[in-house]
């Protein structure tokens, strides 16, 4: 008798009431969320997996009287790479609030890295209990304006395909390209037809929509306002309602959440910092949100659970249920949604908000040493203007989308000249992937920052160098010292480095201990505030997001100004 047949008939006479279960967790409050009711009893679990709920005997019984019980929470789209941390590390971080599976698309890494990157990700995640699944990353680049790392085309997408724990294809932004009948894109679409596929659609509606939904696409993420959600989930797509670090819209969207459409409604984070994470929560944030504005908690509990389980077809996930993996969150009540316990495969992984796993480390020289700048000429930042009239990126609080504006300048011998008086700062993208010397170069309102300047090697999706800042020797200094640190993020002012965090990982991510990184982090976000970077601005989030092609209205590449309104590339003078 093979070993798998032994372990099927132990766990039904352990299900049966027969024998001893592994661990009973009593006398709980269980969220059904097939039924969306709540019921009291016991949850039997052997060898990882839910036995039943009733009353069973165990090897280890753990009383709960008085808490409730909720699926693990699933964040429906996330990129792993936006914690700045490597995958064990993020899993130390998002287990504790209650997260214990997660649909991420590795296009970070993989815009650095390609095919390396991803694989970095899938083996990374077997360090960890979290259960990460891949969706493809569709855009590598995310267009054609600009240069990342590397080209995925449909061919290389297939070779992972069939790969465990690879779901479907990622987020398809290249929206226009479905529009327009891309070749390469519909190629993708195609080769991932038999799975899921997710979305990337801001504001697009009628027959744009309709041709995108048709090309395979089912689900979205960028919905903004409630009505864009309901034209969506009208036409057949799931969608997520998304709470992140730069991009907010769960308050909002509750609006739209009905008991007729919320089947079709999911929770995600996309991006989000290892700072708000540990500040606010993860997916328990989303769902607190959620019941504040007016959502039912077993509602709530279901857009985080099944409704991604279903819609990704994630067998035996999503509920608390006879055959369901026992990925379990007990909560003191279920209106403050606060995460007390959590379980993952029937093992405590989160107690009373903290980790108690091992973060291990996996290291992998093809994701390691990717900071390759051409040479210091590159670093002039010299913007010559045949006007002072020129077109500048405005800022918007707490969102990476941008508006155009048209301000004035001043300009001496024919350059650019930053004026203290005036909030408008030079803004540079540095190709630093295969020496091509490309500097991209932009002028932006909003960021406040004195006397100084930021720098990241995390600027999406091609994460080429950014810097901001009103001086160029500072530009410089952080420049050089991301490239001395082969990655990562620096704060520089009066020509010295004044605070920085090593991201060795493709330049993005990093393995060094969560506290360790959320002290940086908070010391780096303390450091820009007195520089003047205004709440509402997240001196990070926000500046990796302007070489975005994707999100309108003007975003600076390596290659130029670009209009993602016309979507060309543009002179700054007006």
């Amino acid at each position: 008798m093979n070993e798998q047949l032994k372990m099927r008939q132990k766990l039904v006479k352990m299900a049966s009431g027969n024998k001893k279960v592994d661990l009973v967790l009593k006398n709980l409050k269980i969220v059904n969320v097939f039924t969306g009711t709540v019921e009291k009893g016991d949850i039997g679990i052997g060898n990882g997996i839910i036995l039943g709920i009733g009353d069973y005997r165990g090897e280890q019984e753990v009383d709960y009287e008085g808490y409730y019980a909720a699926p693990g929470l699933i964040d429906g789209h996330v990129h792993i790479e936006s914690s700045m941390m490597t995958p064990p590390g993020f899993a130390r971080a998002i287990l504790p609030k209650g997260t214990t599976s997660v649909v991420a698309d590795p296009h970070e890494i993989a815009n650095v890295c390609g095919l390396d990157g991803i694989s970095y990700m899938l083996n990374a995640s077997t360090k960890t209990p979290l259960d990460v699944f891949i969706m493809m990353p569709s855009c590598v680049p995310s267009t054609d304006f600009e240069n990342a790392g590397a080209i995925l085309l449909q061919e290389d997408l297939l070779i992972l395909k069939e790969e465990e724990n690879v779901l479907g294809l990622g987020e398809m932004m290249n929206y226009p390209g479905v529009s327009f009948g891309n070749e390469s894109v519909h190629e993708k679409l195609l080769g991932f037809k038999d799975k899921p596929i997710d979305g990337h659609a801001p504001g697009v509606s009628g027959k744009e929509l309709n041709a995108y939904i048709v090309s395979g696409v089912m689900t979205d993420h960028e919905c903004v306002d409630f009505r864009e959600l309901q034209e969506k989930v009208s036409k057949g797509m799931y969608i997520h309602l998304r709470e992140g670090s730069a991009t907010r819209n769960v308050e909002e969207l509750c609006r739209g959440v009905s008991p007729m459409n919320s089947r079709w409604l999911m929770f995600c984070t996309d991006d989000k910092h290892l700072t708000d994470i540990v500040k606010e929560g993860h997916i328990d944030y989303n769902v607190r949100l959620a019941i504040e504005n007016g959502v039912d908690p077993v509602v709530a509990i279901q857009m985080a659970t099944i409704n991604i389980a279903t819609c990704y077809g994630l067998k035996h996930k999503g509920a608390i249920a006879p055959g369901y993996d026992s990925d379990l969150v007990i909560l003191k009540d279920l209106k403050s949604f606060k995460v007390k316990d959590v379980y993952k495969n029937g093992v405590l992984v989160g107690k009373d908000g903290e980790s108690v796993i091992e973060q291990l480390i996996l290291k992998d020289k093809k994701v390691l040493d990717t900071i390759h700048i051409k040479n210091d000429k590159v670093l002039d930042f010299a913007m010559e203007l045949k006007s002072e009239y020129v077109k500048v990126i405005c800022l918007q609080h707490e969102s990476i989308n941008t508006k155009k504006a048209i301000r004035k300048v001043d300009v001496e011998k024919g350059q650019f000249s930053n004026n203290p008086k005036v909030d408008i700062l030079k803004l540079a993208v540095i190709e630093r992937h295969k020496k091509t010397g490309n500097v991209g170069m932009g002028l932006v309102e909003g960021f406040g920052l004195k006397n100084g300047a930021v720098g990241l090697t995390i600027a999406h999706d091609s994460h080429n160098i950014i810097v901001i800042g009103d001086n160029d020797e500072d530009m410089r200094v952080c420049v050089k010292e991301l490239e001395n640190m082969t990655g990562g993020i620096c704060v520089a002012s009066e020509g010295k480095v004044i605070n920085n965090l090593q991201l060795e990982v493709a330049g993005i991510m990093t393995d060094a201990p969560v506290k360790t990184v959320v002290e940086q982090l908070r010391n780096i976000e303390l450091t820009t505030r007195k520089m003047g970077v205004p709440e509402g601005i997240d001196p990070v989030m926000t500046l990796s997001f302007l070489a975005l092609p994707v999100i309108p209205e003007l975003k600076v590449t390596d290659i130029g100004l670009f209009d993602v309104n016309e979507f060309k590339f543009v002179e700054v003078e007006e």
